[in-house]
């Protein structure tokens, strides 16, 4: 329940989830490619671009939100509709014959809770639709390798349901330890040789093995001037979260899994979203000794964590009683996805996991929620109250 593989069923065999506009969904060709995946572990997929077709890149224009921000070559989701089918048409072609080549990502930043600059790459339309539908296809595959406790960016996996997961693992799993970790610059680091040996056990598709190496390659234009990529994936590319969690699931989630299998004396629970992770133990020495080994292990692959960001500390349900028997404080707390997460008890005294907005993320929301009153001042009030209850619908705080 806290971490299981969980049922793939539906994930990639349903429809394509058009988006807000699309009408029409596509639907799915891919039920043969998923079975073949849950039975085969080792099997290598040697067809697949035939399924980036020219439904599945229609779904795939119809999912980008209309205002999204264009790229270098400066086309709107509006300007590209104009003439879509005929644009989708030539697409489609290029991709095929293999003369289709991917633009640089345009470089922008923008703030983070701590006040640093986050950059991203915002890739052009063309190559924001053939990502989008190739990483449908290739879900097909990897939701059916990656574990149960891998939860970022996957479909019908949410943040909550990671927080939860952890919640439920510290409240009913043997929990006293909590490593909180954080791995430095991820995307911008992500080797690019690794990735693509980590593709290839299942891929054996060649001309998919190009796309995605002209994506990751295609470099950045920042000020005018381009920037080649020989390391990292561009963060904001509709590929980089598959692209990450294919590198996670070979570098960190195999290795944690067996890790804790082969060398914990006590419980071990994980919960990963993206390159954020937390790792609870029931032993002081496990934790210390997982740490020390991940350390290696992410030297191997040009990782390493962020020490300012990485803590280990005495947490769960007899931490509190353990600390005051040794004359320490409180327990100390930590952030996961956005929530800072307390020792507490109830009314009656039993243990209770409580949960907070961190205070930076509120601070940026806030921020960002003035900034749009801001903008829509002028409109009727009935209309601005809409809009803020739909803005507070749509976000957890």
């Amino acid at each position: 329940m806290v971490e299981g593989r969980g049922s793939v069923k539906g994930n990639t065999a349903s429809k394509t989830r058009p988006g807000r506009r699309a009408g029409v969904s596509a639907p799915s060709a891919l039920d043969r490619v998923r079975q073949v995946a849950l039975k085969d572990k080792e099997a290598q997929f040697t067809a697949l671009l035939h399924h980036v077709d020219l439904d599945r890149l229609r779904a795939a224009y119809w999912a980008i939100k209309p205002k999204a921000a264009p790229g270098v070559d400066g086309v709107t989701w509006l300007d590209y509709g104009q003439d879509l089918e005929e644009n989708l048409r030539d697409l489609h072609q290029r991709v095929h014959r293999g003369s289709y080549r991917a633009k640089p990502s345009r470089r922008v930043f923008i703030p983070k809770a701590d006040g640093r600059l986050r950059p991203l790459g915002i890739a052009s339309l063309e190559d924001k639709i053939l990502q989008r539908a190739t990483v449908e296809v290739l879900n097909a595959i990897y939701e059916a390798d990656f574990l149960g406790f891998s939860y970022g960016f996957r479909p019908r996996r949410k943040p909550h349901d990671a927080l939860d997961a952890l919640a439920a693992a510290i409240k009913t799993r043997r929990v006293n330890w909590v490593l909180d970790a954080d791995i430095r610059d991820f995307f911008t680091r992500l080797d690019q040789a690794w990735l693509g040996r980590f593709l290839e056990h299942r891929i054996a598709d060649r001309r998919v093995l190009r796309l995605i190496q002209k994506w990751v390659s295609a470099g950045v234009i920042e000020d005018g001037a381009l920037t080649e990529s020989d390391e990292g994936v561009p963060q904001g590319a509709s590929a980089s979260p598959l692209l990450a969690n294919v590198y996670l699931h070979y570098v960190f989630d195999l290795w944690a899994h067996q890790w804790r299998r082969r060398h914990a004396r006590g419980d071990v629970v994980l919960s990963r979203f993206a390159d954020d992770f937390v790792v609870g133990f029931e032993h002081r020495q496990d934790a210390e000794r997982f740490l020390a080994d991940l350390r290696e292990r992410f030297a191997k692959f040009n990782l390493e964590l962020a020490d300012e960001k990485t803590r280990l500390i005495e947490f769960g349900r007899h931490a509190a009683r353990n600390r005051q028997r040794r004359g320490l404080g409180k327990p100390e707390t930590f952030s996961f996805l956005g929530f800072k997460h307390i020792c507490s008890k109830t009314r009656k005294g039993w243990f209770m996991l409580k949960r907070i907005t961190d205070a930076k993320r509120m601070q940026a929301k806030l921020h960002a929620l003035r900034g749009e009153i801001m903008r829509r001042r002028h409109l009727p009030i009935p209309e601005q109250g809409a809009w803020l209850a739909a803005f507070s619908a749509e976000r957890a705080w």
